[in-house]
């Protein structure tokens, strides 16, 4: 007999505006919404039997329904809403689980002064979050962001690695240091049961990663990376982990000697790809 070992099923890529109307003032988010589920769905797959199945049109249509009604000020609180919603109208679903990326939309800058009505996207960062609970547990809360794009031009080194008879990268004692950070966190079982504030915990975290990133003294990818997840979990007690990836958006010298011209660490080509890969979770120990 063949059995279903495990499923889950839901709706991807439900995508969002919504705008907060103030007197005098307008809030603007963009996100894109995932919503997965687990349960009883077994005899869809062995017997063709939908009886237990919420359609995946009604799930996006929840998303909607939900965003109008909905007081939540930040994407873990509104991922929480709508596993409620999900949980209390569908007595055969055992767990729930939703994903948010939100874009970074602000306010535009005329005149020194923020105009209330009118936005701009400043770069492509992305923040995120996932947000799961079963019918036995409390929600466990997962917050993060992607694509923060930075780069460093002094502080950067690369010495004293392996060198065999395929090595060709010479060593760097003064490089760029670029990358396009993804950070997520998880955090501490008795905080995720309690209301944070998971937007200016999220700007904590980024504030802190940006500051180590910019001051700290690198001997390569994996330095730097360990030192910025450490400044987190030392400053943030709420924080239980954080994995980071960073990979390395390489900047490389470019020779104008055969032009009769030095390069004084100025003139560089950017090279995406291949790149290196660097990510760990760090966490804390006793």
């Amino acid at each position: 007999m063949i059995a279903v070992a495990e499923n889950k099923y839901g709706k991807s890529r439900v995508r969002l505006v919504q705008v907060k109307r103030k007197a005098g003032w307008h809030d603007l988010r963009e996100w894109t919404v995932e919503v997965l589920l687990q349960g009883d769905f077994d005899s869809c797959f062995v017997e063709a039997d939908n009886s237990k199945i919420l359609p995946t049109d009604t799930m996006k249509n929840m998303v909607y329904s939900l965003a109008r009604k909905s007081a939540s000020e930040c994407m873990e609180e509104f991922a929480k809403e709508l596993i409620e919603f999900l949980l209390g109208r569908n007595p055969q679903v055992s767990a729930a689980e939703v994903s948010i990326a939100e874009k970074a939309w602000e306010h535009l800058q005329s005149g020194g002064k923020p105009e209330p009505t009118t936005f701009v996207q400043a770069s492509g960062e992305t923040q995120t979050t996932k947000v799961t609970r079963t019918r036995t547990r409390e929600f466990s809360v997962n917050s993060g962001f992607e694509n923060l794009v930075v780069m460093k031009t002094l502080g950067s080194a690369f010495e004293g690695y392996i060198q065999d008879s395929l090595t060709t990268l010479p060593p760097a004692k003064d490089r760029l240091l670029g990358t396009a950070i993804r950070a997520d966190w998880n955090y501490v079982g008795n905080y995720a049961r309690t209301d944070l504030d998971y937007r200016s915990l999220r700007g904590n975290v980024r504030d802190i990663l940006l500051a180590e990133f910019a001051g700290h003294d690198s001997k390569s990818v994996q330095h730097t990376l360990y030192g910025m997840g450490k400044a987190v979990l030392e400053k943030i007690t709420e924080i239980e982990d954080i994995e980071l990836a960073m990979p390395n958006k390489h900047c490389l010298l470019v020779d104008l000697s055969r032009f009769g011209q030095d390069n004084p660490n100025e003139i560089f080509v950017p090279v995406d790809e291949p790149h290196g890969n660097i990510q760990a979770r760090l966490r804390r120990q006793g």
